[in-house]
């Protein structure tokens, strides 16, 4: 086929429970002058199988096959291969509304200022069903998108995004150091350079279950978070990204010395050990050993009761005695 007008990317990982409803709602678009490029990143599972029988049943489709990578080379693998100076990015287990393409194409051709356009989404379940959100909506204009950034909010839903490829490219594309969180630090490196937005409405319906990503890396995307807020706050005060050349995120007690500022590490510790707490995943994990560190160190331990009594309805009472002891004993902030 010609260069199509857009390029879709997904990448997959053991995902055939959902792959094949991911993949017909992308097929059933409006909007069909698409390529539709999916990484099988090293499944062992029955998603090569799906691929390829969509492949003869659909030319836009085309699979790369090959052993595992990860996300972000698998992401960035992508971008290189597109043809399409229009990138839209999916999820194998989300599911698209019929008219998100033709949407945010618009949206793009109406605004050539804006690189980045996503849109607000709908949470399902595990099984489809709908889940009732308790957050706010991503922000819609680029200027309510800065004040996210400052606050520390979400941007933009990385599998509802659209953007051009060159601007991405101009920056680097995703950067491997952000494992688990390599949207919100591409969104924060873009955001310098172009306009983002999200159209207000549910085009995406975005799936939350315990086996996803976000769950099983509650820890290590809460920390690349943080980390690229403090990098975004150094390149809007002028000064080098100390994060930019990094393959791989130091450990919190090495960001003083990675940022040349003292107090840092124990900030860090903070926003994430309390960003954790809600977190069965973490407070199961290491996010857990995270959490008493920082209340050995005198941090703030607001709620720190009721967290107790969540690790008790966890299944983790020796976890939950733990906590009582470090709270019974820990000096108050």
């Amino acid at each position: 086929m010609a260069n199509p007008a857009i390029c879709v990317a997904m990448s997959v990982y053991n995902g055939e429970r959902f792959l094949a409803t991911a993949i017909e709602s992308v097929l059933a678009q409006t909007f069909g002058d698409f390529r539709f490029l999916i990484v099988d990143d090293g499944s062992y599972d029955a998603t090569r199988s799906i691929l390829c029988d969509y492949q003869k049943a659909d030319p836009r489709v085309c699979p790369i096959i090959r052993e595992n990578r990860g996300l972000v080379a698998s992401l960035n693998e992508m971008l290189a291969a597109s043809d399409a100076p229009i990138i839209a990015r999916m999820d194998a287990d989300d599911i698209c509304q019929p008219e998100r393409f033709e949407r945010q194409l618009a949206f793009l051709a109406a605004h050539p200022d804006h690189g980045v356009v996503g849109s607000w989404s709908e949470d399902i379940g595990e099984n489809g069903e709908p889940i009732f959100r308790t957050g706010a909506d991503h922000p819609l204009t680029h200027e309510d998108v800065l004040c996210a950034i400052e606050a520390g909010r979400h941007v933009i839903c990385h599998p509802a995004a659209m953007y051009r490829r060159d601007v991405v490219m101009s920056v680097g594309g995703y950067h491997a150091a952000f494992r688990h969180c390599e949207d919100y630090d591409l969104w924060l490196r873009l955001a310098s350079v172009t306009k983002l937005a999200n159209i207000p409405e549910r085009l995406l319906r975005y799936r939350r279950y315990d086996g996803q990503v976000s769950a099983r890396h509650a820890t290590e995307q809460q920390l690349g978070t943080a980390v690229a807020q403090l990098a975004w706050r150094e390149r809007q005060a002028g000064k080098p990204d100390p994060t930019a050349d990094l393959h791989r995120l130091p450990s919190i007690d090495q960001l003083d010395a990675l940022f040349n500022q003292e107090g840092i590490s124990r900030r860090v510790r903070e926003q994430v050990a309390l960003g954790l707490i809600y977190s069965d995943a973490a407070m199961r994990g290491d996010g857990f050993d995270l959490l008493v560190q920082h209340l050995r160190e005198g941090g703030r331990r607001n709620g720190m009761w009721r967290t107790v009594v969540r690790l008790l309805r966890f299944g983790e009472p020796t976890r939950a005695l733990r906590l009582a002891a470090t709270l019974a004993s820990a000096p108050a902030h």
